[in-house]
């Protein structure tokens, strides 16, 4: 029995108030990836001194799944003992203590903007959200209608009932986004969540846990979150909530096994978000899409997004706009990610403007070398589509009309041609202190032949006959290009590459191809600060 007289299920399930299990157990019934450990975590923090977490993740990465699924344990107005006893969760000390024993609050903030009326504007929307929990609360217990607030309501609810709320906010920061320009309305906004969580009268009392979920971390008021008192665990540094942040190898890999595809095509098309604590993560919207259609493909570039990529490329801070070509041949770029305001407003840097490319999944972060790079092939096609955009600023058609004849004078052979469009990019894009060994001359080659992108498939430090070649451009199926097969010298001629080319055999792996492949020679002294280049042309398959 409920503690005002009401028996467990003759009441209406509330829309925000203790919604149900509905939501997932219509998931569960499908292809469900067991990530219930999840709950294990928040059991932890219940009642403890760190019992408010905010989860930042990008779109698409099962934000709205964890939502649902810890409504459905904590609800108290529901039995969900047969969604979740066959699951991780079950085994745990904790699983019975808090299993359905909490009012939940459950809070979609988009789909508080969404059901703005014409006219409506946004800063409506904290008042709406307040109105429409009294009203649930009042129907529910209408001995609550003379309270004088929604707070002094949830103070009563829990004195009577003898249970605290479970707070459940996903999508928190959609407000912030959508009003990105509207600091009344941020700031409405961000008083009415201080008020339920950071009130030391309020929050210990009422409060049991709150678990909000959203793109961006909590907003920066100055060099401090706006809301101090949760803890939070960014894509940027997950912790313990890594393994939950999307799926990891070994789940990906059962379920390739287990539907008949290959896992490692998987890996190149959607692996790329590492974390020291579990290693690989995948994007789990992109894995069960290819799985469902049966292909690899792009899944995750098709949806919604809130802002154009374009756009912040184009904005162009500190030289952004070679940055992400650097990006786009396989760079990983140094981040400064700690002034970051965590909004859509307030950029002051380049890196202010990869540090949200991050958090959007654009680029995965490396914790330990405070680095960035384009994750997958998923994501790099995204990154393709700006060398072909009509609104291609003037720098990116420069750098693609250098690159592009570079390429037609590799392809007709003109030797003095490359060394010279070669030795043009050393000097125009990079410093010359970086210019030091072998990797920063393949660097420049990847940059260089940026043009390559979208008519090969680029492939570094391939296995080939007796050696590893260093870069092999493939060029796409139907296209009547020639492969490039590219050796790179430090302080030796470019004829010497191409002599090692030949002798270790490395166009053995090539051999399927039909027609031309060209050996690339090139070859940079030190000394003399010079690049040579020689190009040989043998006949793949016939």
């Amino acid at each position: 029995m409920y503690p005002d007289g009401i028996a467990k299920g003759e009441s209406d399930m509330g829309t925000y108030l203790n919604p149900g299990k509905i939501g997932f157990a219509k998931i569960s019934k499908g292809e469900y990836v067991d990530k219930t450990g999840l709950i294990r975590l928040m059991n932890e923090k219940i009642d403890g001194p760190n019992s408010l977490v905010c989860i930042s993740r990008p779109r698409r990465f099962g934000k709205s799944y964890a939502a649902k699924m810890l409504c459905a344990y904590y609800d108290f107005t529901c039995d969900s003992n047969d969604l979740f006893q066959d699951k991780e969760i079950a085994s745990a000390e904790s699983y019975e203590r808090h299993l359905n024993k909490y009012h939940v609050i459950s809070l979609d903030i988009t789909g508080f903007i969404s059901k703005l009326k014409s006219g409506e504007p946004l800063s409506s929307v904290p008042d709406k959200i307040v109105s429409a929990l009294h009203d649930e609360l009042v129907s529910l217990y209408p001995d609550f209608s003379g309270a004088k607030d929604l707070s002094e309501c949830l103070i009563q609810c829990v004195r009577k009932t003898g249970r605290q709320f479970v707070f459940v906010i996903d999508e928190w920061d959609a407000l912030i986004r959508e009003a990105k320009d509207d600091k009344k309305t941020q700031d409405a906004y961000l008083r009415l969540l201080r008020g339920w969580f950071k009130n030391n009268n309020f929050t210990p009392e009422v409060i049991a846990a709150a678990y909000m979920t959203g793109i961006l971390p909590i907003k920066k008021d100055g060099s401090q979150s706006a809301i101090s008192d949760f803890a939070e665990y960014p894509i940027l540094d997950p912790g313990k909530f890594a393994e939950y942040t999307g799926f990891t190898l070994n789940e990906v890999r059962c379920l390739c096994v287990k539907h008949g595809m290959s896992f490692e095509k998987a890996r190149s098309w959607y692996d790329g978000y590492d974390f020291p604590e579990v290693g690989p993560i995948y994007n789990p919207y992109s894995i069960m899409e290819s799985i469902d259609k049966g292909r690899f493909a792009s899944y995750w570039k098709k949806t919604s997004a809130a802002e154009s990529l374009l756009t912040y490329i184009n904005m162009d801070f500190d030289g952004l706009q070679q940055i992400t070509a650097r990006l786009i041949s396989g760079e990983e770029i140094s981040v400064d990610i700690e002034r970051f305001q965590n909004d859509f407003e307030t950029f002051r840097s380049k890196d202010d403007i990869l540090t949200l490319l991050i958090h959007l999944g654009y680029l995965t972060y490396n914790q330990e070398k405070k680095s960035a790079r384009i994750p997958n092939e998923e994501v790099r096609l995204e990154f393709d589509e700006i060398l072909t955009s009509r609104n291609i600023s003037r720098k990116w058609v420069e750098l693609l009309r250098d690159s592009q004849k570079l390429l037609s004078d590799t392809i007709n052979g003109d030797e003095a041609a490359v060394a010279k469009g070669i030795e043009a990019v050393r000097k125009k894009e990079y410093a010359p202190t970086f210019y030091n060994d072998k990797q920063a001359l393949r660097y420049v080659i990847k940059f260089a032949y940026i043009a390559c992108i979208g008519q090969y498939a680029k492939i570094e430090e391939l296995p080939s006959g007796r050696g590893i070649a260093d870069v092999v451009y493939i060029p796409k199926k139907f296209s009547h290009l020639p492969a490039l097969l590219i050796e790179l010298k430090w302080n030796t001629t470019a004829a010497a590459a191409v002599s090692q080319i030949e002798e270790n055999d490395y166009p053995a792996v090539l051999k399927e191809l039909e027609g031309e492949i060209l050996l690339v020679g090139i070859g940079y002294y030190e000394r003399t600060k010079e690049h040579t280049c020689r190009i040989k042309k043998v006949e793949g398959k016939r």
